[in-house]
């Protein structure tokens, strides 16, 4: 037992460490691999922005094919794992969960910063002096970006449909350009809907839906005040009732699917029988539930 537990000293490091380890140290083996790492994931992203950037084909771990331009939806759908470029992912959540926009432009712009770092590190410049100079880059910019306001929406404007059309047009021409003109209105017209008139002007996103319609074009876009359910006229074959009595449950009646992959072996006919029968029992006993 002694003999097993002995450490070997001449091995060093490698002979505390199970076989297989890698170990990384000073400038080129950590800190470059750490820019590395949140540079790949810069340069990913950055190609998708502006209003001429290129949308990202992403295969998450469902399978589930994502086709967007959107930096926090491809940040999330790649599932970062790399400690360094987890930080610009967390980076982008952050900024889309305070301001809903500017996602991009974070990851992108920590990117072009690391690519500085990585040239300074290269001269002989260390870690704690770059850090430094940043901070003091950052308390400049803060006495400067006062000074370069283009527009600003006072509070009594921001529930004037023009004054909040004016502002968040630059947002929407970033992906939507060419129907800037078409859908700033309407944006501007859903978030003054969903403000409370008797308190702070506060956004809800979660009380605007957007629903497409199949045959028409973003031209024929409108807002509606109130639910709009598409699968309706399909279902019923009616298009219009008068003097209707309109029951709304705040509940799905839909078979629920779960965010996981699985496979059902059905070895003959009856068993994919049974299996159908299953889904219909349980649609049949939540809809007597709800008219009971």
């Amino acid at each position: 037992m002694a003999k097993s537990m002995a450490l070997n000293s001449a091995a060093g490091l490698s002979g505390m460490l199970k076989d297989g380890h890698k170990q990384y140290s000073g400038i080129d083996g950590a800190t470059m691999r750490n820019i590395d790492a949140a540079k790949h994931l810069s340069t990913i992203v950055s190609s998708s922005l502006g209003p001429h950037g290129m949308n990202k084909l992403v295969v998450n771990h469902l399978d589930r094919i994502i086709v967007t331009s959107d930096c926090a939806t491809i940040v999330r759908e790649l599932e970062v794992q790399h400690p360094a470029a987890k930080m610009l992912q967390l980076a982008a959540e952050m900024q889309d969960s305070e301001c809903g926009d500017g996602t991009n432009l974070t990851v992108s712009f920590a990117g072009q910063l690391l690519t500085r770092t990585e040239e300074l590190l290269r001269m002989g410049l260390h870690t704690s002096e770059i850090i430094a100079g940043y901070k003091r880059a950052s308390t400049k910019l803060f006495e400067l970006l006062p000074t370069l306001v283009c527009q600003k929406v006072e509070h009594a404007g921001v529930r004037d449909v023009e004054e909040l059309t004016r502002v968040i047009r630059p947002v929407i021409m970033a992906k939507q350009l060419g129907c800037v003109d078409v859908l700033a209105p309407l944006v501007a017209r859903a978030c003054i809907g969903t403000m409370n008139p008797n308190s702070r002007p506060s956004v809800s996103p979660e009380a605007i839906r957007v629903a497409k319609i199949m045959g028409g074009d973003v031209s024929m876009s409108s807002v509606i005040s109130g639910m709009v359910v598409l699968s309706g006229a399909a279902t019923l074959n009616k298009t219009s009732v008068e003097d209707a009595v309109v029951a709304v449950f705040g509940c799905g009646i839909e078979a629920s699917a779960t965010e996981a992959k699985g496979t059902v072996l059905m070895k003959n006919a009856e068993d994919l029988q049974n299996y159908n029968k299953t889904e219909e029992t349980k649609m049949d006993e939540i809809i007597k539930s709800i008219a009971s």
